[in-house]
Formats: C-alpha cells, sequence, structure tokens
C-alpha cells in the first residue's frame, strides 16, 4: 500500500467518511452565490452595441448591450432597477462565456 495517501474525514449528512479525494476535487474552485450586481456573458460572442454607459439610471428591462454568438443576436437587459457602477466591455470586443460585462450598484 502506498504511504503517501492523504486521508481526510468527509463529513456528509450526519456521517463522517475517511476517505480520499481525486485531484480534480481536491482542486475545484469553490462555489461562489450569483452576485445580483454584476451581469456576465452566458455564451462567448462579440459585443456588437453597448446601450448604457457609467452612471446611467437603469429600470428593469432596458436595454444594456448586444451580445452576438452563434449568428443571433442576444438582447441584454437590466434584471433590477439600479446605476450602471461600470461598463467592462466596448463595442467590437469578444468577449469568452462567463466575462464580466457590466455592473450595477
Amino acid at each position: 500500500m502506498d504511504d503517501n495517501i492523504q486521508f481526510i474525514d468527509f463529513p456528509y449528512e450526519e456521517v463522517t467518511f475517511r476517505t480520499t479525494l481525486t485531484k480534480k476535487f481536491a482542486n475545484r474552485k469553490p462555489y461562489l452565490p450569483p452576485n445580483p450586481s454584476k451581469v456576465y456573458a452566458f455564451i462567448p460572442g462579440t459585443i456588437l452595441k453597448v446601450h448604457v454607459k457609467d452612471g446611467h439610471k437603469v429600470k428593469k428591462g432596458d436595454k444594456l448591450l448586444v451580445l452576438q454568438a452563434m449568428k443571433m443576436d442576444n438582447l441584454i437587459v437590466a434584471h433590477r432597477n439600479g446605476t450602471v457602477k461600470k461598463v467592462y466591455v466596448k463595442q467590437g470586443e469578444t468577449v469568452p462565456k462567463r466575462h464580466l460585462l457590466i455592473e450595477l450598484k
């Protein structure tokens, strides 16, 4: 048996198991709850148009930007009322999935 095996106590419900972890599991990113103030790209694409600037007041449903992905134009709208704290993208920019686009306050 390998003497370098690292066992951990893994609590699950009301039982604690003594086990090992795979590298993939041990190196995973921790879950972070979504921040309602930040708008992220849900798919990789290109920013076709930005409808707001820093400091603009927006209402729920107002246009924020257009993200083109897979030959489709996706209108990104405000999901709540607020003020645009910062716009992190500009027209023509290519963004990956989960890229921060706009932050509201």
